[in-house]
């Protein structure tokens, strides 16, 4: 009967220290939902952008993908992403897919535009650039190369 209690007493403690553990990983990561306005762009291609990756300007995440979609007319990704209230994007501000390192995550940089109209809520960046795949870059890598080599005999 002892054990059962000391084992009872200790497999609380254990869940209680996972429990702390866990609200402590959640509150210090960055992974909360934004809380602002809606926004989308449409882009060609978004080979590995992910539902809750991040929106950033100059590094600095300011918002998060919230939905991916086709439209069916255009044939384009429609990324909506949620960004922070107090983040107010020019009208013609830019949209670029871009990659965290060679095998990093996908996330989308905002490049804020210059004039002084605001997108609002279910505003569209108009001005995108889709990402381009690493087979992409190798292959104009490999040609470039093999083009030099040819030029240079």
């Amino acid at each position: 009967m002892k054990r059962s209690v000391i084992e009872t007493v200790l497999g609380g403690v254990v869940l209680l220290v996972a429990a702390v553990f866990f609200v402590f990983a959640y509150t210090s990561s960055d992974i909360q939902p934004v809380k602002g306005y809606t926004v989308t762009a449409r882009f060609n291609s978004v080979d590995g952008l992910v539902t809750g990756s991040d929106a950033r300007i100059g590094g600095v995440r300011v918002g998060t993908v919230t939905g991916m979609s086709i439209d069916q007319e255009a044939y384009q990704a429609v990324v909506t992403m949620a960004i922070q209230a107090d983040i107010r994007l020019p009208e013609d501000s830019q949209a670029v897919i871009s990659s965290d390192g060679l095998l990093g995550g996908k996330y989308v940089r905002l490049e804020p535009g210059k004039v002084d109209a605001k997108l609002g809520d279910g505003g569209e960046v108009k001005n995108t650039k889709d990402v381009v795949s690493l087979e992409e870059m190798l292959g104009k890598v490999i040609f470039l190369v093999a083009d030099e080599g040819g030029a240079s005999r």
